[in-house]
């Protein structure tokens, strides 16, 4: 899944109490499928039941009984924002209510912070951080490869991690609590998907694949004697082994150095540790790749790739050991774009495969599974499709997995949710599985935007990857996503303030090809592409005037544009690239702008901008919103603050409380005829957090709490709804959207 690469800035400290505060019930707003990556999935090999999740943006996820997920980092903030960035996973196989997590969002400069080792006791309930002196990247490439974090199941007080950016092999002894360089270790990595890249991201060192301890060596009480290191080198040796707990390491002749490891998963009945291969990093791309086992034994090596030849274009990701059924192994195509995605099955150590579809007459193919979407239906249709193009079963498959317990129970993880199912035997007989959306409680959307209208839906979405939907329910999933056009990002939306059923949405695709701009009279029910949207213009901000017949858009690549009853759009030379925009709620013909100190006022509906009022000394201005009851009255956050223009922004008080403040909206008023209450994320008191005043600013109450961080405010929206007082919407990027109401107590 692609997130939006995004820095804050003005991290705050830690949450802490404040003069005031408001207790606030949050909950999901339920998209039900999980809307994002989910790099790997892993059973606890001594507890029946305990499953984790991890994902890229989003955390990590404990199973319950009835299928549903429980989140585990909700209470990270903003000031460790990057936490929920998750690079690997470990849950102890002696101690099983001790889980360890490898958190840290990215290596580049997208993210200041060093890595955490974020320690558990009580099974994720509760956390213990221990600092990394190196970054660690949950949203970098090849975050699929692993695990790259292990604990040894004879003496789990020890515990490896494998390092990115040649930071190498690291070691505890004590839990988790600190950790040592392996100085002995042999090779760091050389890999980096594009050396080239001026970002970081591409050029970075992808480092340690995976660390496998082998359960059948040694005995209890004392180091795991044999330790399989696998190593993100092509071309050159990169599965690694040491007989004697770590004392030395070697090389393990006679491998395959063409491709690189992704997971290396030991079958303990049959003494062998099967690698899955691919000729990229992961997740997006893989073209070739292999599957190998290496018998323990004898030292032999067998290649055991289920295809070959044309048969071939995808490399390996996610791998999978039934513990009950020595010999039936599984491995997921990491990325088969066309005309599915693929996962291959076999009960004899891999020497013959059967595959989760086949070809039929083109362009049928024959899909040996039952398909339900219920959960999510917004996914696709709730029936398997039989006709090749439609990635059903999923891609970016690197986390796959057989529940320990229970030869029927499978997971796997893809590029959009959590796929499943209770009846994977059935593959070996009828050869015909049940595979179920399973994500339930996984909320992982990257929200780019929210509206809350005065009439229709109470809520709809901008996404990240998923489009966007309509929300008639908070607790129920959406049917379908928008369409006409369909895009895979939307990146903001409005309504018109006089005619709120009329509102514009854009997306960041190629707009060469399809229109990046679309237009609904009907509450986003239906949508209609904007004829004189222009073939450059993608990405941005946009505002709708509040008639809407005017659609400004501060595009990403084209600088401010504008445009009347669907005519081709027109630059606004008066407006400096990039600037923050919105519309007057009231005067259709009303619309501003802001850029630096600066705040613009349009009286002839965009066609020209004047400076009107300054907004102190503020360089970096974040959104604008504007009274839904009263023309001319506007707001600004910004780096310096809350800004409030009563006349059409000609001037500005800046509000107290707020020393820098990111987004912000209106909602209900707390009485009749009212004022409507003000929402921010904002730093108040040196406290960053989510606050609302009920009187423009003259005090404040923070809504959020110790349990609800929502990570990074800066790349979080807000929106309030205008027809419950109290209220707020925040979307957040990789824990999806909330909403919160005032407590009933």
């Amino acid at each position: 899944m692609h997130k939006g690469l995004l820095v804050a800035f003005g991290f705050g400290s830690p949450m802490a109490a404040i003069a005031a505060s408001q207790a606030y019930t949050w909950a999901n707003v339920k998209i039900g499928g999980g809307g994002g990556f989910v790099p790997d999935i892993v059973f606890n090999p001594s507890q029946e039941g305990l499953t984790y999740a991890r994902t890229d943006i989003g955390g990590a996820y404990r199973l319950n009984p009835d299928d549903s997920w429980t989140p585990l980092l909700d209470w990270v903030d903003n000031a460790r924002w990057d936490q929920w960035g998750c690079d690997a996973l470990a849950t102890d196989p002696v101690d099983p209510s001790r889980l360890y997590l490898a958190a840290g969002m990215y290596t580049n400069y997208y993210d200041p912070n060093n890595g955490t080792i974020l320690i558990s006791t009580d099974y994720g309930n509760t956390f213990t951080p221990s600092p990394l002196a190196f970054k660690v990247g949950g949203n970098m490439p090849s975050r699929g490869m692993g695990e790259r974090l292990a604990v040894d199941p004879h003496s789990n007080n020890i515990l490896y991690f494998g390092a990115r950016s040649g930071h190498g092999l690291w070691k505890s002894t004590d839990y988790g609590a600190t950790w040592a360089n392996v100085t002995n270790f042999p090779s760091v990595g050389t890999y980096a998907p594009d050396p080239s890249d001026p970002t970081g991201i591409e050029s970075d060192l992808t480092g340690i694949a995976f660390v496998t301890f082998d359960s059948t060596s040694g005995s209890n009480g004392a180091a795991t004697p044999r330790i399989f290191v696998g190593v993100a080198n092509e071309g050159s040796d990169n599965i690694f082994m040491s007989n004697d707990a770590g004392a030395t390491w070697a090389a393990i002749a006679g491998q395959n150095n063409t491709y690189l490891p992704h997971k290396g998963v030991l079958s303990p009945e049959e003494g062998v540790l099967y690698i899955s291969e691919s000729n990229g990093s992961g997740p997006y791309d893989g073209t070739l790749g292999a599957v190998w086992k290496y018998d323990i034994s004898t030292g032999v090596w067998t290649d055991i790739t289920p295809v070959s030849g044309s048969n071939l274009y995808f490399g390996f990701g996610g791998f999978a050991v039934d513990l009950q059924k020595p010999g039936t192994i599984m491995v997921a195509a990491l990325n088969s774009w066309y005309p599915d995605g693929q996962i291959f099955r076999s009960n004899d150590s891999g020497a013959t495969w059967s595959p989760l579809w086949s070809y039929g007459d083109y362009p049928a193919i024959n899909k040996y599974y039952t398909y339900s979407d219920s959960l999510a239906p917004w996914i696709g249709p709730d029936y398997t499709i039989t006709t090749a193009g439609t990635l059903q079963i999923g891609w970016m498959m690197e986390g796959l997995s057989i529940d320990p317990f229970d030869s029927d129970h499978w997971l796997y993880g893809t590029g959009e949710t959590i796929y499943g199912g209770h009846d994977l035997t059935k593959w070996d007989t009828i050869h015909n599985v049940t595979i179920d959306s399973l994500a339930n409680g996984v909320e992982e959307t990257s929200v780019q935007g929210l509206i809350s209208p005065p009439t229709g839906a109470h809520l709809l979405s901008a996404l990240g990857d998923i489009e966007g939907f309509v929300h008639d329910s908070m607790t129920m999933p959406p049917l379908a996503a928008y369409t006409n056009p369909t895009w895979s990002t939307s990146a903001d939306l409005d309504f018109a303030g006089n005619v709120p059923a009329s509102i514009v949405r854009i997306g960041t695709g190629d707009a060469s090809t399809t229109p990046q701009v679309a237009l609904s009279t009907d509450g986003g029910m239906t949508w209609t592409p904007d004829a004189g949207a222009p073939t450059t213009a993608t990405g941005g901000h946009v505002a709708l005037s509040a008639n809407g017949n005017t659609v400004l858009w501060s595009t990403s690549s084209t600088g401010v544009i504008v445009s009347t009853d669907m005519a081709n759009f027109t630059t606004v030379t008066s407006l400096p690239s990039g600037s923050v925009i919105a519309s007057d709620k009231k005067n259709d013909s009303v619309l501003y702008a802001a850029s630096g100190a600066t705040f613009y006022v349009s009286t002839d509906s965009g066609v020209t901008f004047s400076a009107a009022g300054t907004l102190g000394a503020s360089t970096a201005p974040v959104k604008i919103i504007a009274n839904p009851n009263t023309a001319g009255d506007v707001f600004v956050s910004s780096d310096k603050g809350i800004f409030h223009s009563t006349n059409v922004g000609q001037t500005f008080t800046s509000l107290s409380g707020p020393t820098e403040a990111w987004a912000i909206a209106l909602g209900a008023s707390a009485t009749s005829g009212g004022y409507p209450a003000l929402f921010a994320a904002a730093s108040i008191d040196g406290l960053v957090g989510y606050y609302r005043s009920d009187n423009v600013g003259q005090a404040w109450v923070q809504i959020n709490d110790v349990n609800h961080g929502f990570a990074n405010a800066a790349s979080n929206v807000v929106s309030g709804d205008p027809r419950i007082y109290g209220r707020v919407y925040i979307g957040t990027n990789g824990r999806g959207i909330w909403y919160g109401d005032i407590s009933a107590s």
